[in-house]
């Protein structure tokens, strides 16, 4: 007897779905089951996001069909998703920063009692659910206040709060260290195992390999690939992304030499850094490895101004210096990619090539005056150089994908001139060819002598670029090793606080 195959609890079917001068997506089909983790894979700009949109009624199809447990359904917005048990996380936060914590979890869904809203009830609920996840966030502080980091861990509660049958993840790991990515793998098999179907679109692609049961890949807004999970392999899936063999996943160049350009002791900060030293030799990756709110960022920060230093001393190529201000660091030759480039890195109402030259326009001025078509040409240049878009010429940085844009903020400080460069979180929300690119743009400036201070919660890429890593633990650097010498497991036991 013929066992009879499980019925999808969403179905897509020849779904397509155009922007101005972009077909997003191109025929697509899909089907997703009750109790499975099904992962979307594909380059920035693949339509794996625009296709999540639209199953949480963000975007409505131009065509196809949309069938939830086997009936035809309209998701005309998000709150008709909601209704059909659709929670996302985007990759982009939809908190507000002004609320509290317990506000954001419950925003339009606050508990009321008497016409009015019940302010201890929404705390308790809130502590109950931050509780049952493990997240340590505290309910009464303002979101905006947080790491980067915490604010993803309040954006899952959100979405958790409601009880899903289908939760999509759009990078929920981008900004979580090993431990925290441990925890809400753990709590997605706690979902799976009671029927909840998950979603999950990241560029980690080791991720797909542990976690998902089901694997379907995108590229240029057409599905390439589809199966179970245990029929791809690393391999498979970048050839079906980018249409080529992937050669090296990290190509690393070890240009370091034995002179030092940064020399940091005792370094102490309003940030929480607790008494930092390391020296940076030229041409070298130093990578800074630790668990989330270790101080790894405080560092970063207080060696470019943005938090006071106390005490302590940094050298930049022997001269002593302390910069009051993140001017003054980029004027003394520091450059810095933010953690969240968006918010920290990016000038939304330029296009591609001001975000890059804005660094040094002294370089594009002819006489007293900026010349536009020495800008242009200049900009043009470091686009072909960097393999960045050609849209970027014409188009705000808001419309480009994440890897472009994380291209044109590393070619700021390419322009810059910069001595030392300081990259938290490089290749955070960018996919695996962009990734690639990043890396070599990394050994063309260490060819050139530029330090590079390297902070990444992403192991397998810290240790395959660094040179050296230094361990962080409550604001000190408790051990320096040879990244050569460490592993996933060793990196994870130090930072975890075993050489505290």
């Amino acid at each position: 007897m013929n066992e009879v195959a499980p019925q999808p609890l969403w179905e897509v079917r020849s779904l397509s779905k155009s922007f101005p001068g972009v077909q997003a997506l191109d025929d697509v089909s899909v089907k997703i089951y009750p109790g499975e983790i099904h992962a979307l894979l594909g380059e920035n700009g693949s339509g794996k996001s625009t296709f999540a949109k639209i199953l949480a009624g963000v975007y409505q199809p131009d065509s196809g069909e949309i069938r939830f447990e086997g009936a035809p359904v309209r998701l005309v917005d998000p709150l008709t998703a909601r209704r059909y048990g659709v929670s996302e996380i985007y990759q982009e936060f939809s908190l507000v920063r002004t609320l509290s914590v317990a506000e954001n979890v419950f925003l339009g869904r606050l508990p009321r009692r008497g016409g009015r809203v019940d302010w201890p009830a929404m705390r308790r609920r809130a502590v109950e659910l931050l509780d049952g996840l493990g997240i340590k966030v505290d309910p009464d502080a303002m979101v905006g206040s947080l790491s980067v980091a915490e604010q993803q861990l309040v954006e899952i509660a959100k979405a958790l709060s409601i009880e899903a049958k289908l939760l999509i993840l759009d990078e929920p790991t981008a900004a979580l260290d090993v431990r925290e990515v441990e925890r809400l793998h753990d709590l997605i098999r706690r979902l799976v195992a009671r029927g909840t179907a998950i979603v999950y679109i990241s560029h980690r692609i080791r991720e797909f390999l542990d976690l998902t049961d089901r694997v379907t890949v995108f590229k240029d807004g057409r599905l390439v690939g589809s199966g179970p999970s245990s029929e791809f392999d690393l391999g498979v899936v970048v050839r079906l992304m980018l249409g080529e063999e992937l050669k090296e996943h990290f190509p690393k160049e070890r240009h370091a030499s034995d002179e030092p350009v940064l020399e940091v002791d005792g370094l102490v900060s309003d940030g929480g850094v607790k008494g930092a030293t390391f020296t940076v030799h030229r041409g070298e990756i130093f990578g800074l490895g630790g668990m989330i709110g270790s101080g790894r960022t405080e560092i970063a920060h207080a060696l470019f101004g943005v938090d006071r230093v106390s005490s302590g001393t940094i050298r930049l190529n022997g001269v002593s210096v302390r910069f009051q201000s993140p001017q003054e660091a980029i004027a003394g030759g520091f450059g810095m990619v933010m953690e969240d480039r968006k918010a920290d890195s990016l000038f939304f109402n330029f296009t591609g090539i001001p975000n890059i030259t804005v660094s040094r326009l002294a370089a594009l001025l002819k006489g007293p005056f900026l010349s536009p078509g020495r800008e242009r040409r200049l900009g043009r240049e470091y686009l072909r150089q960097l393999r960045i878009t050609p849209a970027a010429e014409s188009k705000s940085v808001q419309f480009l994908s994440g890897g472009n844009q994380q291209k044109c903020v590393i070619a700021r400080w390419v322009h810059s001139g910069s001595k030392f460069l300081i990259l938290d979180e490089p290749t955070q929300g960018i996919d695996i060819g962009a990734k690639i690119e990043v890396y070599r743009l990394l050994n063309a400036l260490t060819s050139q002598g530029v330090g590079i201070l390297l902070i990444s919660s992403d192991y397998p890429e810290l240790l395959a670029m660094s040179d050296r890593v230094g361990i962080v633990w409550d604001g000190r650097i408790v051990a320096i090793e040879q990244a050569n010498r460490l592993t996933d497991v060793s990196l994870f036991a130090l930072a975890s606080g075993a050489a505290a």
